[in-house]
């Protein structure tokens, strides 16, 4: 896929957590920008590394990477980025990445089901699993953050 249409799926999608955002949050648009900037700066380089290091690493890896050093406390310039991208509410976020995975599997579904039955059971104990055990890590960390 170009950088171009890369950007533009970008925009478009940003656009949609923007609203989802302001919906979902007291934030408002003004406040929902820089966050949302920062998080498409962040994907941006992230595609742009896993293109050019000369070893395989997903994208997803390089965000998650990149995430995590820039909001270490004590690193230059964490402190903003925290503040910004903590008006950013993750959850309305997931709104548009169901939608294309929706998307994505109904799309290739008539594939997904040649590959018999085990494999529909076998994704769907995958999707299960991932979700209650995402929900178990994020409440365990929140709780012990004191956020809950």
């Amino acid at each position: 896929m170009k950088i171009k249409d890369i950007i533009l799926s970008l925009a478009i999608i940003t656009f949609m957590s923007l609203v989802s955002n302001v919906l979902a949050t007291k934030a408002t648009i003004l406040e929902s920008i820089p966050g949302l900037i920062i998080l498409d700066v962040m994907v941006i380089i992230s595609i742009l590394l896993s293109r050019a290091v000369p070893f395989k690493f997903p994208a997803a890896g390089w965000v998650v990477t990149i995430g995590c050093i820039l909001t270490i406390p004590g690193v230059p310039g964490a402190d903003i980025i925290n503040a910004y991208v903590a008006k950013v509410n993750f959850v309305a976020l997931c709104t548009q990445i169901l939608a294309y995975a929706g998307i994505a599997i109904g799309k290739d579904l008539d594939v997904f089901a040649k590959t018999g039955w085990r494999m529909i059971i076998l994704s769907c104990v995958i999707f299960i699993g991932t979700y209650i055990f995402s929900a178990i890590i994020a409440q365990g960390i929140l709780k012990m953050l004191g956020q809950i």
